[in-house]
């Protein structure tokens, strides 16, 4: 027996435990969850970071040019005079002394009478042109003629028409909002799969129902992309046409550009960080309502 014994492998330490379950697997048994390895603020971080880390940088380089130019504010006498200027936003003291919400406002109800004019117009000849190719060929000449021009170009004509200011800073967003939006529905009726329109010619659907039904919905991407681009090109002209016709009397344009004459330095460069707030609020609202309303195909 003892030389039987000994001749019989003795057992690998290597294999012992072999048939154990992990440790890994032992604990998922009971209901823990093991990290990764990655941090938990790791998507936080990658997320926020950047955005504040370009915020410091912008400031940093504001206080820069500051301090070599004397006349020019820095951002903490500009925040003060931010907080006296934000504490009655809506205050008046005659027809050119008014608060700076009630500037925005009007400037706000320039660029919503224009881009509403134009989405009105716009959004009905996109679809036509993009529907029918007599029509395209009609309209294709006199957008690629006059979409080039500058918006501010048409300010003029504006003022000879209407021989008013404020008509003629809406028509001059009207005109200069209507090219994305109609170009951009057009394209977007225009790539609609042929497939859609053949089950409409199969279901017998009339030219109403193949539009609210199949068009609209497949074209909506499209012409929400025109809208996103018109709204901003419409904050953009309305605040350089408040500057150039002065008597409109109220407007973010109006504001600055008075605030210019009075060399009030600080409240000039308040005015350009509200422009870009208000033309970022503008773009989040309606890159929200996209999402919203838009959808991706399956396998797209």
């Amino acid at each position: 027996m003892d030389n039987l014994k000994g001749a019989l492998p003795l057992a690998d330490p290597a294999l012992k435990g072999m048939d154990k379950p992990l440790r890994s697997e032992r604990l998922a048994a009971r209901g823990y969850v093991l990290s990764t390895g990655q941090s938990r603020l790791r998507p936080y971080v990658l997320t926020y970071l950047p955005p504040l880390l370009g915020l410091a940088l912008l400031l940093l380089v504001w206080h820069v040019v500051a301090a070599k130019n004397s006349n020019f504010p820095g951002p903490w006498l500009t925040w003060q005079e931010a907080v006296k200027l934000f504490a009655d936003p809506f205050h008046r003291q005659g027809p050119n002394e008014q608060g700076i919400g009630w500037n925005i406002l009007a400037s706000l109800q320039r660029v919503g009478l224009g881009f509403g004019l134009a989405a009105a117009v716009g959004i009905p000849l996109g679809f036509l042109t993009g529907r029918f190719r007599f029509l395209a060929g009609m309209f294709n000449p006199i957008v690629a003629l006059l979409k080039p021009v500058s918006p501010l170009a048409w300010l003029p004509i504006g003022l000879l028409l209407f021989k008013a200011a404020d008509p003629a800073a809406i028509c001059s967003i009207f005109i200069c909002s209507i090219w994305p939006i109609l170009v951009n529905t057009a394209a977007g009726v225009q790539r609609v799969p042929q497939d859609y329109l053949n089950v409409a010619r199969v279901l017998n659907l009339s030219e109403w129902q193949s539009t609210t039904k199949i068009l609209l919905p497949a074209a909506l991407p499209h012409m929400l992309t025109g809208v996103r681009q018109a709204i901003g090109t419409a904050w953009l002209v309305i605040v350089a046409a408040e500057m150039l016709s002065g008597d409109v009397g109220i407007g973010i344009g109006f504001w600055l550009w008075n605030e210019w004459n009075n060399l009030n330095v600080p409240h000039i460069v308040i005015a350009v960080v509200v422009i870009g707030a208000v033309g970022l609020l503008l773009e989040l609202a309606l890159a929200a309502l996209a999402k919203a309303w838009t959808y991706e195909e399956a396998g797209g």
